[in-house]
């Protein structure tokens, strides 16, 4: 069962300056990028809001890691606005954008850990960046790994971790800064059906306890129904269904189904469920 939360660990929230009241955390406005002759994404537009957690849907090569990247600011798009925490990121200079992407954390499928630094080291690494002190550093990089129940390994390198342990720590060390917004490249790909669960309970919790809104790469559709179906409840330190009455999850659970480029669909998962359209019920029903 996972341990408790410690109260310290809240999610840091977006400066009042940053956005307005109402004001979706991130914005995309026909957004566009090609390589060469080739669209990689043709007139991208939605908003995240809030809390709510956003489903980027789709089989490789969709866009769904794109659409990631353009969001930090690690690539630029040929044309269209991307707003996220209130900034306008094709405005933002290098330095700002690297203090920006402090403030958001990431998760990327291939853990993007150091092999050269034990776990500590990995989690801790932005901390050291900013000159954090090193009594703080050590509070809350053990803060997040209890949280992504890793604590035990806070000595070890990447190379003695399995593929789900190392994913664990890349979110541990997503959270160490208390983001409110946290982009999950495709969080579970690569990993057995029980670790992806673990994995999938992870956010679930970060998301039912702080508040924490989230954007999700993936190309399983369990991930999704999993979302919006169950969430943790604090009060029995566990997962729980939310159906046959038990009480909703308070933040919703949005999918952008994404096809060679484009939104094919945006919907709530249990429209997603319902819909008729032969190419959803194609991908719903040959996805893992």
């Amino acid at each position: 069962m996972p341990a408790p939360l410690h109260a310290p660990f809240a999610a840091r929230h977006p400066e009042s300056s940053e956005i307005s009241p109402g004001e979706p955390l991130v914005i995309f406005n026909d957004v566009r990028l090609a390589f060469g002759d080739v669209e990689a994404l043709r007139g991208i537009s939605f908003t995240i809001e809030p809390g709510e957690s956003k489903v980027f849907l789709g089989e490789s090569g969709s866009g769904k890691t794109l659409i990631f990247k353009l969001a930090a600011g690690l690539i630029c798009p040929d044309s269209g606005q991307i707003i996220v925490m209130g900034h306008d990121i094709r405005d933002m200079s290098e330095n700002e954008l690297l203090d920006f992407r402090r403030r958001i954390g990431f998760v990327f499928q291939e853990g993007a850990l150091f092999d050269s630094l034990d776990v500590a080291d990995n989690v801790a690494y932005r901390m050291r960046e900013e000159n954090v002190d090193p009594a703080e550093i050590d509070e809350r990089v053990r803060e997040s790994l209890q949280f992504v129940e890793m604590e035990d390994a806070i000595d070890k390198f990447p190379g003695e971790l399995s593929g789900g342990m190392r994913r664990r720590v890349s979110i541990a060390r997503a959270l160490v800064n208390r983001p409110a917004l946290v982009f999950y490249d495709s969080p579970t790909a690569g990993l057995d059906p029980v670790t992806s669960q673990t994995i999938m309970n992870l956010i679930m919790r970060l998301r039912d306890t702080q508040g924490v809104t989230s954007a999700i790469a993936t190309h399983r559709v369990q991930d999704v129904f999993g979302l919006a179906n169950f969430k943790f409840d604090a009060h029995a330190n566990r997962i729980i269904a939310t159906k046959n009455g038990a009480k909703a999850v308070a933040s919703p659970t949005n999918v952008i189904v994404l096809r060679n480029g484009q939104i094919y669909s945006e919907s709530s998962a249990d429209q997603l469920l319902d819909s008729t359209d032969d190419y959803i019920k194609k991908f719903l029903a040959s996805a893992e």
